[in-house]
This record gives C-alpha cells, structure tokens and sequence, in this order.
C-alpha cells in the first residue's frame, strides 16, 4: 500500500470511529478534517490520560488541564498536523501572563482559518484557566488530531528550535502570607540554653535581672506588631490589585468582543477583492511585531503592503 492510500485509510478509519462515537466528520480538498460533536455522550478520556497524552506527543511537562490555557501546546499541534500553517518562532512557549495566552491563541486562529478548520475557539474562557473549559477543549482537540494526523514522525523539540517549552503557573498557588516566627528559637532563655557553659560544681549560675528580662518580651511583644501591621497593609494592597485587576479584565472583555464582532463581520462579506475588509483582517491578526508601531507607520504600512491570500 502506498504511504497516500495508508494516509487516506487512517483518516477514513478516523472519520468511521468519530461517527460511532457521536461526531461528525468532513474533509475540504487539502485541508483539515473538520470534526463536530453532536453528542454529550461520547467517548473522552480522564484528565489525567489526557495530560499524559499532550506531554508524550508534544514533550511537554504539564501536570494540570488548566495549564493548556496558554494556548501554545495547540500551536505545536497544529504545526505537527500541518507544516507550515504556524510559525513556531512567534509562539511564546514561556507564557505566564493572560496577554500572552491571548497571543498565542490569535496564532491558533489564524492557523485554523488557513487550514479552513470551523471550529470556534473559546479564547475569552481558555485564558481564564478554568478546568471545565479547557478539558472540553482539549477533548474536542484530540478528535481533531485522530482526524487529521497522518502518522509521519515528528521531533516537537526540534521543531521549537530551543525555546524552552515551561508550563505556565498554576492561579492560586502564590499564597500571600508571612512565615510565623517561633518565639521558642528567639526567646532569650533559649539562647541562654544553647551558649552557655556547663557550670561548675559549687559555682552559682547567673540569672538575668528582671529589667533585661521585662525588656526582651517588650522587644518581642513590638516585633509582634510591626510584623501584624505589615501583613495588614500587604493583604490591603493585594485586595487593591485585584479590584485593579478585575475592571482591567472587564475593559479587555469589552474591546474583545468588540474586535470579535468585527472579525465575525468580516468574515461574513467573503468579499475577497474588498480591500477594506483585507486591511481590517491584518489588523486583528497582527503579530506583537507591528504592535509598536507609530500611528503613521501603521497607516503607511497598510496602504502599501498587501494583505496576505490566506487571511
């Protein structure tokens, strides 16, 4: 059997098994093989073998579901399934911040629309590092990729070039609490205990005097408080920062779904010769690369440079 027909049975087999389970299935000449779920029932795997799975294909080292928020595990995906669609060398492997995850998600986009995948992604929700959200993702996903790939070997640390695959941090582990002293290990008749010598037979040990005493617990009791005072004013500014945090992330979901609203009209037209609907399409799927551009420059840049076919 040739390695086309071989292909074409894994991908027809593919198709077969995802409408046993409840999905249908459609292939476009030289594209994706787009798979829909039409079933709630459907065969998924646990969290924990899909993990493992994400790791072994991509050599990844997530531990958790909500990891695959940063949107570049998919990247490397769709690179592995299509050569090409996807410039790894724009792939922020290292995200740790929610704009990142955004970035890399805005590359997944791009490369779906390439491959004319139709399925939606949920950007506004994976960033979030919900687990519900991201396993019905990844689930969906991994339909998708029995669907599509075709059994070639592939090395993903080659293929990232260097860059350092690290899984992003887990929300909620920074825990912003000081360390409680023991008033043991600091109390002066520890100290006493451990540095001085043995006494002598018929010598008379020496006792601190009651002043030096009344002063050290004095000291004590004042450390106590200026440590309680600095947990105040930190637990004060963390609750500042997440109020600060949360109407920064209500005016990002604002314009968010403003520009999706745009990208959804665009797309309707389907006008291809539209050279307005062409230079809005660059605009929304513009790399951090023009993201520092002068107002100016970006107008020049736009008039002159074509937008590319497969926008």
């Amino acid at each position: 059997m040739s390695p086309s027909a071989e292909r074409d049975g894994t991908r027809a087999l593919a198709q077969i098994q995802g409408i046993a389970h409840g999905v249908g299935a459609h292939k476009g000449w030289g594209m994706a093989v787009n798979v829909y779920s039409t079933s709630i029932t459907q065969e998924t795997m646990s969290r924990h073998d899909i993990i493992a799975w994400v790791n072994d294909i991509v050599s990844l080292n997530y531990t958790k579901v909500e990891q695959l928020c940063s949107g570049a595990a998919y990247c490397q995906f769709m690179d592995m399934l299509f050569p090409g669609c996807i410039s790894l060398k724009k792939v922020k492997f290292q995200a740790k911040l929610e704009h990142e995850y955004i970035h890399n998600f805005k590359l997944l986009q791009a490369s779906f629309k390439r491959m004319n995948v139709d399925k939606v992604i949920p950007v506004e929700k994976l960033v979030k590092g919900r687990f519900q959200d991201n396993l019905d993702f990844i689930q969906w996903f991994k339909k998708f990729y029995d669907a599509n790939y075709d059994g070639k070997e592939y090395d993903p640390v080659e293929a990232r070039q260097g860059q350092d695959a690290i899984p992003p941090p887990d929300p909620g582990e920074q825990i912003f609490n000081l360390p409680k002293k023991s008033h043991h290990a600091n109390s002066p008749t520890a100290g006493a205990a451990k540095s001085s010598p043995a006494s002598k037979p018929g010598s008379t040990p020496s006792r601190p005097s009651s002043a030096k005493r009344a002063s050290s617990s004095g000291s004590a009791s004042k450390s106590d408080k200026d440590l309680e005072t600095q947990v105040l004013q930190l637990n004060e500014q963390v609750h500042s920062l997440k109020l600060a945090l949360e109407g920064v992330e209500k005016e990002r979901d604002f314009y968010f779904g403003k520009l999706r609203e745009i990208e959804l009209l665009c797309q309707e037209q389907g006008q291809e010769s539209d050279s307005l609907v062409q230079r809005l399409m660059e605009v929304l799927y513009a790399s951090d690369e023009h993201m520092h551009e002068l107002p100016s420059e970006r107008m020049t840049r736009l008039t002159r440079t074509p937008c590319p076919s497969d926008y």
